[in-house]
């Protein structure tokens, strides 16, 4: 058996890949700008001629079983991207495409699917049978197990709980073209979007005035909260309360034995985690209260997701 695939996370910012062995170990890994590709077949080549680099000076040419993807909106049993909405490309047959370019099989499942598959075979996951992940990055995705199966539901599209409306009225556009979701709100773009709603309906003082208001971003948010800017915190303290209110909301639907948390937002520990829990708790359904836990990824940030993807190349045929 040749001994690697190659696991690939394309997120809405970065694509991270990795070249992993059959006990998992990331042999080495690279990665390239997602975004700055509006035309498929450039990013398609950038993707190939750093990925060969990786694999030539890696020595594993002609070693390479299969290829994962996790990609938003990526379906495991057609192949294709549909309607992602994070992506410059929304609707591709992504796993034909690539298994023609690289000359190896391809299997894809969407990228929050792919980080639960990573950490519940390497990570805060494993013998873990009813959890639900959480990527909170440019978006938030989920990838939703339940007595130890990954739900894909019968279109392949189960998961997308990064679009439940947690708005109804006069809720934020979100970019699924709908308003209200809570990735409006509660993803690391989200955060952003409420840093500026909060300067311009707040006359306080905020270190975060100091930076033009449009390219105000998560991290900025993060390292004045950091500072004690309260701004800042009540950024955090809405954020992490719309969050653990949607948690609880979800605990009705599959009882998950823990939330797991992965991608930049979640490294805001405490900032977040406190409200979350607290909204968490108040409002789950008194046969729930303080059954989940909310834990954050113990993998390396984008491992969850290549480890994940990489699952799958083991299966791609």
């Amino acid at each position: 058996m040749k001994p690697y695939v190659l696991g690939i996370d394309i997120g809405g910012t970065n694509t991270v890949f990795g070249i992993v062995d059959a006990r998992g170990n990331v042999i080495a890994s690279s990665s390239i700008k997602t975004g700055k590709h509006a035309n498929f077949d450039d990013y398609l080549e950038d993707l190939y001629t750093e990925a060969t680099r990786l694999i030539e000076a890696n020595d594993a040419t002609d070693k390479i079983q299969g290829i994962g993807i996790g990609a938003p909106n990526a379906n495991y049993y057609t192949g294709k991207i549909e309607n992602a909405v994070n992506l410059p490309w929304p609707n591709l047959d992504l796993a034909d495409i690539v298994s023609e370019k690289f000359g190896i099989p391809v299997a894809i499942t969407n990228d929050a699917n792919a980080a639960a598959l990573g950490e519940m075979t390497y990570g805060v996951a494993r013998g873990l049978k009813d959890f639900i992940m959480i990527t909170l990055g440019t978006g938030i995705g989920s990838g939703i197990v339940v007595n130890g199966q990954m739900v894909y539901g019968h279109d392949g599209l189960a998961g997308e709980l990064g679009h439940i409306i947690i708005k109804r009225n006069n809720g934020r556009l979100c970019g699924c073209g709908r308003t209200g979701c809570l990735e409006a709100y509660c993803s690391a773009t989200g955060v952003a979007r409420t840093a500026r709603e909060f300067l311009e309906a707040r006359s306080e003082p905020s270190l975060l005035r100091n930076l033009p208001i449009e390219s105000i971003t998560s991290k900025d948010v993060y390292d004045a909260a950091m500072n004690g800017d309260k701004l800042a915190k009540d950024i955090f303290e809405y954020t992490g309360t719309i969050l653990g209110e949607s948690f609880a909301d979800m605990m009705a639907f599959s009882s998950p034995q823990a939330f797991i948390l992965f991608g930049g937002l979640a490294k805001s520990g405490e900032l977040l985690l406190r409200p979350l829990r607290e909204a968490m708790e108040k409002n789950m359904l008194n046969c729930y209260k303080g059954k989940a836990k909310v834990l954050l990824s113990e993998l390396k940030e984008a491992d969850a997701a290549v480890l994940g993807a990489s699952a799958l190349g083991w299966e791609a045929k």
